[in-house]
């Protein structure tokens, strides 16, 4: 599974060197042997439409409908299929597989040794289904046992095999992306060996394109609290490039939610027109986008009525914001791993939110419109400079942009991060940058983020910017959006 450190472009692999490292790729676990790209087209093509994700959201966006999406994975595959089983008969309309971490970091020995030790316990010791020891025909058995399309849940730099072995299984979409998972995940894998991993791993999925089957991919910074949108949304729009350089048909753009209404709906609402204008330039003008929010990724209350209160503010800033689909949170996230009913506490209370808002026609609101401007002119400096950097290259660019501190993603553990740009929430709970580094936000629009942030010390002793922050990371985790 060699991989370099050279700086990759954007440009789309020829079929040489995608089929040279594809043979060491596949024979780092035995179960890559079962995979045939030809035979798993073909077992595709023979499931029903509705099992295919980007069906499923091109009919949602086409019906105006919010879908919802819970994670979910455990070690054992008939646990992990009553549990799927369980979600979809609570209303979930994409289903979970969320893979394990030994898995993401291709540690396949280690997930081998825990799912034995599972089996022993009678509980999951994995945090997450190990795809890749279970192989082809397992994942198969899951597909065949439910009737809604099935989403592997990976976030790593490097999941290729995995990507083989669950995309030949039947699931049709996963996470992805190089900028965002290094980000929010990585310490020290190179910036341009995670690129050319998922340039790999689109290339395939671009394959699978070439044979008459669309999968789809989300792209989402997993690092989400406090962290401006616009930041999050440069660093999904340059994935995306990336990922329909080499044939990826079918993109959904991605935010976390930051819990204020207005500035959550209006990143949903500006994300389409953002996403197109980026790949149209490009000539990627075949490629579909949707639009997904994570529910709160941060510190969750430990009481459960107020979890559903977080859980049910998710539900309304996703309507506001028109997005596709949301991925939804338990009310026990305080307390760990969700049990089963948990977690359809919160699908439930989610999908009763947008039922009862479905048929509410709500006048324009001027502050998400305010907010979706500045939004959209942070984002395009950001992703612009990036474009500047790699000259016009986003894989180049990308990495250079974050060597430059252009992209700087607050609290990410990645070396190649600046970690110069603070945020704070303001005096109406909207989150704008207290210290910028060297993300190129907009002259008048830094005005804004200072006098807004000046608003919320007004009359009281000016407190730093990290003074803010500390208290901005745990408020929602103590009940409230702003600790004063």
């Amino acid at each position: 599974m060699t991989l370099t450190n050279a700086v990759p472009t954007m440009a789309r692999w020829d079929e040489d060197r995608f089929r040279r490292i594809r043979r060491g790729v596949l024979a780092n676990w035995p179960t890559g042997a079962e995979v045939d790209l030809d035979e798993a087209a073909a077992y595709h093509r023979a499931m029903a439409v509705t099992k295919n994700t980007a069906w499923k959201l091109r009919r949602a966006r086409i019906e105006g409908k919010t879908l919802v999406q819970p994670r979910a994975g455990v070690a054992d595959i008939e646990q992990h299929i009553a549990l799927l089983q369980r979600l979809r008969s609570a209303g979930a309309d994409l289903l979970p597989t969320t893979v394990d971490s030994y898995t993401r970091e291709c540690r396949y020995d280690d997930a081998e040794r825990g799912l034995a030790q599972s089996r022993e316990a009678g509980r999951s010791l994995l945090n997450g289904f190990p795809a890749v020891n279970y192989g082809v025909g397992a994942c198969r058995r899951i597909a065949e046992a439910v009737d809604a399309p099935l989403f592997a849940r990976t976030a790593a730099p490097d999941c290729r095999l995995t990507h083989e072995i669950m995309y030949a299984g039947g699931y049709t979409s996963c996470t992805a992306g190089a900028i965002v998972f290094s980000l929010g995940y990585a310490k020290d894998y190179p910036l341009a060996r995670a690129i050319e991993s998922w340039q790999y791993s689109y290339r395939m999925m671009g394959a699978y394109h070439e044979r008459g089957v669309t999968l789809s991919v989300e792209h989402y910074l997993p690092i989400s609290t406090l962290v401006p949108q616009s930041i999050s949304m440069a660093c999904v729009i340059l994935d995306s490039l990336i990922a329909a350089a080499q044939g990826v048909h079918d993109i959904s753009l991605g935010i976390g939610q930051q819990c204020h209404l207005a500035q959550d709906a209006a990143a949903l609402r500006a994300y389409p027109a953002l996403g197109r204008h980026y790949l149209d330039a490009f000539g990627f003008n075949d490629v579909e986008l949707s639009t997904v929010m994570s529910q709160w990724m941060g510190g969750f209350p430990s009481d459960e009525g107020k979890a559903f209160g977080v859980i049910c503010m998710a539900a309304m800033a996703g309507y506001l914001g028109g997005v596709t689909y949301m991925i939804s949170k338990s009310p026990h996230e305080a307390a760990g791993v969700p049990t089963t009913e948990a977690n359809v506490h919160g699908l439930t209370a989610s999908k009763m939110v947008l039922r009862m808002l479905a048929d509410q026609k709500l006048a324009p609101i001027a502050e998400i419109a305010d907010e979706q401007a500045i939004l959209e002119a942070e984002t395009r400096a950001i992703v612009d400079r990036a474009l500047e950097l790699g000259d016009g290259d986003a894989a180049i660019g990308a990495i250079r942009a974050i060597e430059a501190g252009v992209i700087d993603v607050p609290f990410s553990p990645h070396r190649s991060n600046a970690n110069q740009a603070l945020p704070a929430r303001d005096w109406r709970g909207a989150v704008r940058l207290a210290q910028f580094g060297g993300v190129p936000i907009p002259k008048e629009i830094r005005e804004h983020h200072e006098a807004e942030l000046a608003k919320r010390n007004a009359g009281r002793a000016p407190r730093a910017p990290w003074e803010l922050l500390l208290a901005d990371v745990n408020a929602i985790s103590d009940g409230m959006l702003l600790p004063d």
